[in-house]
């Protein structure tokens, strides 16, 4: 490459000044003797200075030098020392090439019987260097990365905010059942079912809809019904992408992987905002329905303190108790078409299908908790879960390996609750509807509890509890539950709530027997995990573990 000569209109548009001069022709590495210059002109003023250091030893006039400093870039160092970072330093995609020769006896120009060589061929070679050690690709990979998890949110708030599109299909009578294990019985009828079964023998109830609602110890009935369905070989309906059915929005049978109209599945037991007739679509005709409650004053608090990160209406909440104040005024707070409202009252009720916010009197209220008890065979209730899971066992004649568990996704503090009786009164008349919802099904519990019998349900849970203390004594190191800074295998780190990590999970022992390795490996697995082994597709739940694992969330 020939060198850049003083006055190339190349050499100057380079610079990105254009030239006011045209180039000549000349031999090759060989710039023509400099043509006599007039008087330099008064320099027009600049809008800035241009500080030189004294270092440099450029000269008036100068082609190149005129078009750096008329880039603002004097202080750069092109005639002088090049400092280790200019504003020149910005890569090139080819080596610098080597200035060329001037061949023997051509006479020096009277710029280098002046100064030596040429300026602006030392020029061209200084910037060009500058250029090549300069690293662009730095730049493009933190454009694309932060492109990358930008886009990757947006889709994540979009698949989160906005409702699956509804597709309409075509029906076709769904088989009597979906599984290829499946022995005829009796299909459950939503009376009481639980009692005695001495004088006759019962067949396991494969077909299970399982109403998983929030803040319940649901994640600990999943995991009774991913390995009793592991077990017996059964047809999961797993959400598509997400861990749950796109909740908040209703249920919708579209939202199912693998979903094709006539197809029929044997499990459905994620988190849903349920409805019952697209629910039904996708059951045979034999399944039992069953759902879990809890005390609405206790909820109210546990899903305060675990959503509250993503609910903006908690966010202008002052003080160090954003629960107290929040229950000394709820109205001040609460607007039922906020983001994330639902979770601020009577979520039960939400959670299966109905109006959370609608008046607490009104006698659609008791007509709606009517529906429920028409619809489900058995509704659990947490505060006595053991004897739940008696009367669970019982109906779908399960072994009592079935229901063995450990308590899954709890809350670090929740065993002790804060609430004053003060407070406690005010959460319960907050979530009235709830609270109605809980007072029948806590009656119809008990009415179960009595046809079971009180001795015979106080042995079955005597011995329940026995196989579980001892599997935690086989299972759990240390017998306990450890913070998730403690747990050592990454696959046992249960799902943490936004900006915190308060979830407890497990360390298996490393010494199990045989017998009881995959047992107790099965039980201690954390939701997310189990999903995925199970098969479900679940790319936007992992999407967004990376985003929040990349942002230290």
């Amino acid at each position: 490459m020939a060198p850049l000569c003083p006055g190339s209109r190349w050499g100057a548009r380079w610079l990105g000044v254009a030239a006011g001069t045209q180039g000549r022709p000349r031999g090759a590495g060989q710039c023509p003797a400099a043509a006599p210059r007039p008087p330099p002109a008064a320099p027009s003023p600049v809008p800035f200075p241009l500080p030189r250091p004294a270092t440099q030893a450029c000269y008036p006039g100068d082609a190149i030098n005129t078009a750096v400093q008329w880039e603002g870039f004097g202080k750069a160092g092109i005639c002088g020392e090049l400092p280790g970072k200019s504003l020149f330093h910005v890569g090139a995609a080819s080596a610098p090439p080597p200035r060329a020769a001037r061949s023997p006896g051509t006479p020096a120009s009277a710029g280098e019987q002046r100064h030596g060589p040429a300026p602006a061929a030392q020029a061209e070679e200084k910037v060009t260097r500058m250029l090549w050690h300069g690293k662009p690709w730095r730049s493009m990979c933190k454009g694309l990365v932060l492109g990358t998890l930008l886009t990757s949110f947006m889709l994540l708030l979009y698949s989160y905010a906005v409702p699956p599109l509804q597709v309409s299909v075509t029906e076709i009578p769904i088989p009597f059942s979906c599984s290829s294990h499946l022995s005829p019985v009796q299909a459950p009828s939503p009376s009481n079912s639980t009692g005695s079964t001495s004088g006759w023998s019962c067949q396991p109830k494969l077909n299970i809809m399982f109403m998983k609602t929030h803040k319940t110890a649901s994640s600990t009935i999943l995991n009774i019904l991913f390995r009793f369905g592991e077990k017996h070989h059964l047809k999961f309906a797993f959400p598509n992408g997400r861990n749950d059915f796109y909740y908040p929005s209703f249920f919708e049978r579209s939202q199912v992987q693998h979903y094709r109209p006539g197809v029929c599945f044997n499990i459905i037991c994620n988190h849903m905002r349920f409805h019952y007739e697209e629910v039904r679509k996708l059951l045979p005709p034999d399944a039992t329905f069953v759902t879990v409650l809890r005390d609405p004053a206790y909820l109210f608090e546990s899903s305060f303190h675990y959503f509250g990160p993503v609910i903006p209406l908690t966010w202008k909440i002052s003080g160090e108790d954003k629960l107290d104040e929040f229950l000394r005024d709820p109205q001040h707070y609460y607007d039922p078409n906020g983001f994330n409202a639902h979770y601020l009252q009577n979520l039960l009720f939400f959670d299966f299908g109905y109006d959370s916010s609608m008046d607490a009197n009104s006698p659609l209220v008791e007509e709606h908790i009517q529906e429920i008890d028409r619809r489900f065979h058995l509704v659990m209730l947490l505060e006595y879960f053991d004897e739940s899971l008696v009367l669970l066992k019982d109906l779908l004649c399960w072994e009592l390996e079935d229901v063995l568990y450990f308590k899954l996704n709890a809350r670090k503090g929740s065993t002790v609750s804060r609430l004053t009786p003060e407070l406690y009164e005010q959460a319960t008349a907050w979530n009235l509807i709830d609270a109605k919802l809980y007072r029948y099904f806590n009656a119809t519990f008990w009415r179960k509890v009595e046809a079971y019998g009180r001795e015979r349900m106080a042995r079955d849970v005597a011995e329940l509890q026995r196989e579980n203390e001892k599997m935690t004594s086989i299972c759990i190191d240390g017998g306990h539950a450890v913070d998730a800074s403690a747990i050592q295998e990454s696959s046992m780190q249960p799902w943490q709530p936004l900006g915190e990590k308060t979830i407890l999970g497990y360390n298996l022992k490393k010494k199990i027997s045989k017998k009881h390795q995959k047992l107790c490996r099965k039980m201690l697995t954390p939701e997310i995990q189990y999903l995925t082994d199970l098969g479900a597709n679940l790319w936007i739940t992992k999407l967004w573990s990376y985003v929040r694992d990349f942002l230290k969330w």
